[in-house]
């Protein structure tokens, strides 16, 4: 099923290639951000360029697009309840909704799903950033497959979100799980108590770390350096210390 090399499969429904081709998942490495791209770092003047656990995170692993337009207003007081509400709606750009149902594609049509509040309980801080309303769910037309004794986790971009929403993480044994991974979604209520805006479709908004299922056990120790001496050696080192001493490439194609 799988090759020598370590491979995740995104897998499209049949007789849809032109329906997603340009929206097809990607690895993150081909998804940083401009503002970093432009960001210039010297021995005189470093800036976060040259910090690679922040460049690993934002490279590592794949990215979900989102596969329609996503219309949000978000907090608004409902004309005809007289109370606070949202509304979400999903455009259709390639494909109408009934075409979708009749083809089983896993796509978001007028019927939406959505996980009401009270699923988290009162004290989960995201009822309280979502402000107190229902999270929908965004549906992703891809199966994902691992290999044997791989799983996926699922995050909003690192270092790299949108602000203004974000995903439920998770993580999912897709080895063995063969079905549709769906994401229900916050919105970012601490910065945009009200919201209306349109997700476009092809944005990114899911991150995809796979990783080797290991068990692992904790323990606390004394170390037994002396941290002084471990200090003023590394100090010696300075410009690229880390990338040049002690960074492993990763390699995500």
């Amino acid at each position: 099923m799988f090759e020598k090399d370590n491979i995740i499969k995104f897998l499209y429904p049949k007789n849809s290639k032109k329906l997603f081709e340009d929206i097809f998942p990607v690895p993150s490495k081909l998804n940083i951000p401009a503002w970093y791209k432009n960001l210039k770092t010297t021995k005189e003047s470093p800036t976060i360029k040259s910090c690679m656990p922040f460049l690993d995170a934002i490279t590592a692993g794949y990215i979900l697009k989102m596969p329609q337009d996503f219309y949000v207003k978000h907090n608004f007081i409902n004309k005809k309840t007289k109370k606070r509400d949202s509304h979400f709606r999903f455009g259709f750009s390639k494909a109408e909704p009934d075409h979708l149902i009749h083809r089983g594609i896993n796509m978001n049509t007028h019927r939406l799903q959505v996980h009401p509040q009270v699923q988290l309980g009162k004290e989960c801080p995201f009822n309280k950033k979502n402000k107190d309303l229902g999270y929908y769910k965004v549906l992703n037309p891809y199966i994902i497959e691992t290999p044997p004794g791989y799983s996926c986790l699922f995050v909003s971009l690192l270092n790299n979100a949108d602000d203004r929403f974000e995903i439920i993480s998770g993580i999912v044994d897709t080895d063995i799980y063969h079905n549709h991974i769906n994401f229900p979604i916050v919105i970012n209520g601490d910065k945009y108590p009200h919201l209306e805006t349109t997700i476009q479709r092809g944005t990114p908004y899911v991150q995809i770390i796979p990783f080797k299922r290991e068990s692992w056990k904790m323990k606390i120790e004394e170390y037994k350096g002396d941290p002084l001496i471990d200090r003023l050696t590394l100090l010696k080192l300075l410009w690229n210390n880390y990338k040049n001493n002690f960074w492993s490439k990763k390699k995500w194609n």
